[in-house]
């Protein structure tokens, strides 16, 4: 059993900052890539950012220059650092990891619930 918790979303002004967290608890043999993925009202998921193990980043266009993701793998935690937050960052913001399972060595994709962000104009 894995699971993945998210925090740090809210309500934020335009140009504002906020800082997302996700954890993963459970049977973890080790973590591959880490995701974070957004979905606003209408729209479908969307890749934010993600970073593998060897801290290898990709982003968004939308994002670069503003978003910070990073990892730290004696925690097995994953963090995004938003920055210059705009209106059209709003969004549920859903963190994702590749897991190998201790149990079973099976690796497999696990998904936060979500956690909204708001940003007012």
């Amino acid at each position: 059993q894995v699971q993945l918790v998210e925090s740090g979303g809210g309500l934020v002004q335009s140009g504002g900052s906020l800082r997302l967290s996700c954890a993963a608890s459970g049977n973890i043999f080790g973590i591959g890539r880490w995701g974070w993925y957004r979905q606003a009202p209408g729209n479908s998921r969307e890749m934010v950012a993600t970073i593998t193990n060897g801290d290898s980043t990709n982003y968004a266009d939308s994002v670069k220059g503003r978003f910070t993701i990073s990892r730290d793998n004696a925690k097995n935690t994953v963090s995004l650092q938003m920055n210059s937050l705009k209106p059209e960052d709003t969004a549920v913001y859903y963190c994702m990891a590749h897991i190998m399972i201790r149990s079973t060595m099976a690796l497999q994709d696990y998904w936060g619930q979500g956690t909204q962000v708001t940003v007012s104009s």
